[in-house]
């Protein structure tokens, strides 16, 4: 997804000399996905981005399955998890599969000890709650109430928070985030009918280099392990970079929605891809008008996917008694569809103020022993009459 983007000095041509002014040699790093076969990035650093000082002992946070296999309409109230003050301890993975990790946090402080890299998965941090900035090598990337921070793996950074209320919803990719195939033309750029463009994009800016020695505790994340390295130079010693790979940042307030004369599928709502599963986003929008349309979305059967949704803001007309942060998982192999009452209620409706994200996975997803704690256990009888 990410256009060419450059910040800061860099030489003529790649891979020649590049001379601080005291004549020694700056430090390149090619930092490449999937071998050298898809986006990279050339950086150049103070120093080079070698020097381990210290590696200490690994320690776990993989998830704890609490309900591997289940065929149950399921409800998180996710505003129950409880704020903690260090960023990764109030990351709170809810649900998992091979190709994606949904978790919840609400985090009191910034990152001011340590710098965090997740070196096996992609993140897209959702910010429902909270305003600050992501600082990283490549830059910083200012974030408030609806953007989606893009962070490809590999990337160190820091969430400078600007108060202690904040609420993320992260999704954990093991393979590239990406936008859509389907809205992009056949050298990468976004097409006419897509629901957003490349100026809906938020690229880093602001590159500092830090040029300083000591220790730097970086937590790296992989395997389902943390490491603590102890480097010997500040990781956000970039001096200049060029590329395709870095952090970005998407506004769900800036896509734009597909709408018809009758109801549309959820695929017009789609906003980013990983493998075996995507990413939607629900905005206000205007109703179908067709003269005999149904707002309410129709009774679904999931054959090849689970559905999450994650309710953010607004009036959700399909469902009652919903609020902020909940969470609803519909698996693959039952319907699902509007609450009892809605469908009928919904006709004549213009508009709708909903915000929501939605996840569609295609393999199963299961439940986490955090999961557990916030689970609205008779969500499942929500469709009784």
């Amino acid at each position: 997804m990410p256009i060419y983007h450059t910040l800061g000095t860099i030489p003529h041509k790649r891979h020649t000399q590049f001379r601080k002014p005291d004549g020694t040699l700056y430090a390149e790093e090619l930092v490449s996905t999937e071998g050298f076969s898809s986006l990279y990035s050339l950086v150049y650093h103070a120093y080079p981005p070698t020097i381990v000082k210290e590696l200490g002992e690994p320690y776990s946070v993989e998830p704890k399955i609490a309900r591997e296999k289940h065929l149950k309409h399921t409800s998180l109230i996710g505003f129950n998890i409880k704020p903690e003050d260090d960023y990764l301890k109030s990351r709170k993975p809810v649900l998992v599969n091979a190709d994606l990790h949904i978790s919840l946090a609400a985090p009191r402080k910034s990152m001011t000890d340590y710098f965090y890299k997740n070196s096996q998965a992609d993140e897209v941090i959702f910010i429902h709650e909270g305003t600050g900035t992501l600082k990283t090598g490549f830059g910083k990337i200012k974030f408030e109430y609806g953007d989606y921070l893009v962070i490809p793996r590999g990337t160190i950074y820091q969430l400078e928070f600007d108060t202690p209320d904040n609420r993320l919803f992260i999704v954990e990719s093991f393979s590239p985030i990406r936008s859509p195939k389907r809205y992009r033309n056949a050298y990468g750029q976004l097409m006419e009918h897509s629901p957003y463009c490349e100026r809906d994009i938020k690229r880093p800016t602001d590159l500092e280099t830090i040029d300083q020695t000591g220790d730097f505790k970086i937590l790296i994340k992989k395997q389902g392990l943390i490491y603590p390295y102890t480097y010997g130079t500040h990781p956000f010693d970039f001096i200049g970079w060029d590329g395709f790979h870095y952090p970005w940042a998407f506004s769900i307030h800036d896509f734009e929605p597909i709408t018809g004369r009758v109801h549309q599928p959820p695929p017009v709502h789609q906003t980013f891809e990983g493998n075996n599963f995507v990413i939607c986003s629900f905005v206000p929008r205007k109703f179908d008008y067709h003269p005999l349309s149904i707002p309410a979305p129709y009774n679904h059967s999931n054959v090849d996917s689970d559905e999450v949704l994650y309710y953010v803001d607004g009036d959700f007309m399909s469902r009652k008694s919903v609020v902020k942060g909940q969470i609803t998982l519909h698996p693959g192999g039952i319907p699902h569809g509007p609450a009892p009452g809605s469908v009928e209620k919904s006709i004549g409706k213009e508009f709708t103020d909903e915000l929501a994200v939605m996840i569609d996975p295609f393999r199963p997803l299961m439940l986490t022993e955090d999961a557990i704690q916030i689970e609205d256990e008779s969500y499942y009888k929500s469709w009784v009459i």
